[in-house]
């Protein structure tokens, strides 16, 4: 394994940001961390990229503690690139932005010159070797900073929120490239994000977290709610004061709960009956994701639903359909 992450915790005064006994990430290939603002994302990603150290706990990098102390960093930081989500480049052209780090390293003139040709050709900005690079596009910018972090040959490469500030064609652009870097080059590639479908699509492997902690991946839809209990004592959860789903559970008082989205079903509007945890909804966007079809549906609260590709159904889904939602109680945990 490339990284292991040992009973590691992040503290910012009285404040846990994260709080993660074990992770461990495969060499080669390439992960997301999945989660909403305030998760714990980037700060991971930090960690991880040897930015900053954890407040306790361990990290491994193939099989060797990592030693946040004095020089020991130095030799690890050259097998290691970060891209920033708003990356940052010298007022010079692009060649020498490229050039800066291969000079440092003592790498020959010559070889320079195939490095960052290299490294430009499969970003696609090769023809911008001799623009300014203060005058790029945001989207054009990012892709010289990822040039910039492979022209350094490393064996892993950190992408915080990479596509988060660019137009449409650049983020096609770039997520072609962090497939490439990972596919052709061998390099393990872990991108923070907080759009599911580019998680799903893009990674082998989506790791979720939810206010600094784990959570399993399957279950997408997260949320925090507050448990009470009705006139006859069944537990009824409240989220967002805005959905009342019942639910099976000793606990009370403010919770975490994730529903499957392999386990909700919908029903189309003329089918929808009042029930148990049966909700009205607008089905507001459709995608295929390898052998599944994912639907969301705003309820109030958008969940995210996945049918199998071959399932049949009596009557197509469109956007803009009223439909009904059943949520299965064993569809539902609490944590």
């Amino acid at each position: 394994m490339v990284f292991e992450i040992i009973d590691l915790k992040k503290v910012f005064g009285d404040r846990t940001v994260l709080d993660i006994p074990h992770l461990y990430f495969e060499k080669g290939i390439m992960y997301s961390l999945l989660g909403p603002n305030g998760s714990g994302k980037t700060t991971l990603l930090e960690i991880l990229s040897l930015i900053s150290p954890p407040t306790t706990g361990r990290i491994r990098y193939n099989d060797r503690d990592v030693v946040f102390t004095g020089n020991n960093l130095t030799p690890l930081r050259r097998k290691i690139v970060m891209v920033q989500q708003n990356p940052v480049l010298f007022t010079t052209t692009v060649y020498k932005n490229l050039e800066f780090g291969l000079k440092i390293r003592g790498i020959s003139k010559k070889e320079r010159e195939k490095i960052i040709e290299g490294s430009l050709d499969l970003v696609g900005m090769r023809d911008f070797m001799n623009a300014e690079a203060h005058k790029l596009s945001g989207g054009e910018t990012q892709r010289v900073a990822i040039a910039q972090a492979l022209a350094c040959s490393p064996r892993v490469m950190f992408f915080d929120e990479p596509t988060s500030n660019v137009d449409v064609e650049n983020q096609i652009a770039i997520e072609r490239i962090m497939m490439e870097i990972n596919a052709q080059k061998e390099i393990s590639v872990i991108f923070t994000t907080h759009n599911l479908n580019q998680a799903s699509k893009l990674s082998r492997k989506v790791i979720s977290l939810f206010e600094g902690r784990l959570v399993p991946s399957i279950y997408e839809n997260i949320f925090r709610g507050k448990i009470v209990r009705d006139e006859d004592g069944n537990g009824i959860c409240l989220i967002q004061d805005k959905i009342r789903l019942m639910i099976e559970t000793e606990k009370t008082g403010f919770v975490r709960l994730s529903l499957d989205p392999c386990k909700i079903e919908i029903m189309k509007d003329q089918y929808i009956q009042h029930g148990k945890n049966i909700f009205k909804g607008r089905l507001i966007q459709l995608t295929y994701e390898h052998d599944h079809i994912r639907v969301v549906v705003d309820i109030g609260i958008p969940l995210n639903i996945l049918l199998p590709v071959d399932q049949p159904r009596n009557e197509p889904l469109i956007i803009g359909d009223e439909v009904g939602i059943f949520c299965p109680s064993d569809g539902i945990q609490v944590f």
